[in-house]
């Protein structure tokens, strides 16, 4: 599979980065019959596996469950009592494998894919620099493509005092191995609301600093406004606050978050949860002209602009930072480098087909699991609005809905549909209540399928579920 060539190793393709992006890519490419090297700098599996979805989803499950318990007659009272901490911390530990990578190595190993463990940077078009923790020097050539499947890394503000503070970041919020007394969260997006959930219910009092005050600011606007309502409810206290700087002396004991205007507010941690960056600072892109720590631009293929030979998969080419929509671009670009590398001419940009990440652009789906959960796919309404669509949104109360009635006595939620008028098909679906994530692919599949109204009719949903919230959207959209 491999050649010696004046101390190079050659490969049909190399891959930097082997988180479930990276591990896509390899798995199509091998299926295609290429040879393919990985190159990781540190745990195989990547962030989702250990520091961001795996984790975070297993410590905010207990809590949710917790909640659905409390909402049932004949388990109120059983579900009165405080999580047991300890034992959710020690089941997140088992979900990430105590972040030890054997079971991830062996499945790669499986595929026959060469497995190299160190930093990998670009030493010019399709050549790859591997340098080892052990300081070992690899060379590798890729005879048809190498893919850029690194990530991003949270980024935290310049703030007076912050970099001896020792904030969290999203991985040590997802990993940490104590319950913090008091916990400041700043910002609002799906980290900031997902951990403040977590850890609220495992017992930390939180306060939430927002600029502009709302959460989930991507989402349509009902939805942040449930989720904050949820967490006020439950003792979070949620400000609207600009942050100017952060005091913790020698690192240790309280921190206390100073806010415009002269205010503070103290707590145990504090966790920053205000952005990501992609991790391309130092993977070689100067050797080929691109400029250091940027975002990749790439065509449909995932093909870098600008060559024929370098990909950049996943959160690298920031289109949607999701580990599903990153492992869907993975099985495109490896479907393309295959097609590629037998001398196929691929479909403009923008074709539907294998060969063409079209959903990146106008049907990105997203579950966020706070309690409740807020899911969403397609176009929110005022986004539709600004791509000039003629546009009409129905929305509903999803306490009316006979499944969310058996689902909790007193069930609140909300769902909206934004339909395009000219076409009459479904472009947008966001809903927010207990266990509305499940809706969602229903939603997806209407989004990408275009499917239109008048069939959407004849797609039944089974009685009494959630699901039957399509039937009354409908019901309203008729009139």
């Amino acid at each position: 599979m491999t050649h010696a060539v004046e101390n190079e190793q050659v490969y049909d393709v190399v891959v930097l980065g082997a988180g479930p992006v990276g591990e896509n890519v390899v798995d199509r490419v091998r299926a295609a019959g290429l040879s393919a090297a990985i190159v990781e700098s540190e745990l195989i599996g990547g962030e989702c596996s250990y520091w961001a979805c795996m984790p975070s989803k297993a410590l905010l499950r207990p809590g949710i469950a917790r909640s659905d318990a409390r909402a049932l007659p004949g388990l109120r009272g059983a579900a009165d009592g405080p999580l047991d901490a300890a034992a959710v911390l020690a089941h997140r530990n088992e979900v990430v494998g105590d972040w030890k990578d054997d079971g991830q190595l062996d499945w790669l190993d499986s595929t026959g894919t060469r497995v190299l463990r160190g930093h990998g940077r670009l030493a010019g078009p399709r050549r790859v620099e591997v340098v080892s923790p052990e300081g070992e020097r690899h060379l590798l050539t890729a005879r048809h493509a190498v893919a850029i499947c690194t990530g991003s890394r949270a980024v935290l503000p310049e703030l007076p005092g912050l970099p001896g503070a020792r904030p969290w970041t999203s991985r040590e919020a997802t990993s940490s191995q104590h319950v913090p007394e008091r916990l400041v969260v700043v910002g609002g997006g799906v980290v900031g609301a997902e951990m403040a959930t977590a850890w609220q219910a495992l017992g930390s009092k939180v306060t939430m600093l927002v600029r502009g005050g709302g959460l989930l600011p991507r989402m349509e606007p009902f939805v942040g406004e449930y989720v904050a309502e949820a967490l006020r409810e439950r003792g979070a206290d949620i400000r609207d606050a600009t942050v100017t700087a952060v005091v913790r002396d020698g690192g240790t004991g309280p921190v206390t978050v100073v806010l415009e205007g002269g205010d503070h507010v103290e707590g145990d941690e504090v966790l920053f949860a205000t952005g990501r960056a992609p991790r391309t600072e130092d993977v070689g892109l100067d050797t080929v002209g691109l400029e250091p720590g940027s975002w990749l631009e790439v065509d449909d293929s995932l093909r870098v602009t600008g060559t024929d030979w370098l990909y950049a998969v996943g959160d690298v080419n920031r289109r949607a930072l999701l580990t599903h929509q990153g492992k869907y671009q993975a099985r495109i670009a490896g479907a393309a480098i295959a097609a590629r590398a037998e001398g196929a001419e691929l479909p403009d940009a923008g074709a539907w087909g294998a060969h063409a990440a079209t959903a990146d652009h106008a049907a990105v789906p997203q579950v966020v699991f706070t309690d409740p959960e807020a899911a969403a796919v397609g176009l929110t309404l005022a986004e539709a609005e600004r791509a000039g669509l003629r546009v009409r949104a129905v929305d509903l109360d999803l306490g009316g809905v006979a499944g969310a009635g058996l689902y909790a006595p007193g069930y609140r939620g909300h769902a909206r549909m934004v339909v395009d008028l000219e076409r009459e098909v479904v472009v947008g679906a966001s809903f927010v209540g207990p266990g509305i994530g499940e809706l969602l692919h229903s939603a997806t599949v209407a989004v990408v399928g275009e499917v239109p109204i008048a069939r959407l009719w004849h797609a039944v949903p089974s009685y009494p579920t959630l699901s039957e919230a399509w039937l009354r959207l409908l019901e309203a959209y008729r009139g």
